[in-house]
């Protein structure tokens, strides 16, 4: 019974007081209404900026910082895509469905 000084007791109950109280003050941040909307907030932003991005990727356009109210027209910078891979992909894709429509039309009649 070496760790029964009542005053070594207290400083231990003060010292867990103080680590519980520090915990509940972070679980409490950690699930408030106003630091959920911050975070989702945040992941939302995060989340919009990425797809901004990959879409001016696949356009072949860079995204420019925006404010809130500019015109919408103003929101990807001047240079013109180069559509002509893409308009000939899709060509290219519904030429062969088209194609395959065909064949199978004409094998069902014979």
């Amino acid at each position: 019974m070496a760790d029964t000084d009542p005053d070594e007791l207290e400083r231990r109950i003060a010292r867990t007081r103080a680590e519980l109280a520090h915990t509940v003050d972070a679980i409490a941040d950690r699930v408030s209404p106003k630091r959920v909307a911050e975070r989702t907030v945040a992941d939302v932003k995060s989340r919009a900026e990425h797809f901004v991005a990959s879409v001016g990727d696949a356009l072949g356009v860079t995204p420019k910082p925006v404010e809130f109210g500019d015109h919408p027209e103003g929101v990807w910078e001047e240079e013109r895509p180069n559509l002509a891979p893409v308009l000939i992909g899709v060509g290219a894709a519904l030429a062969v469905g088209a194609a395959i429509v065909l064949w199978r039309r004409r094998r069902r009649n014979h």
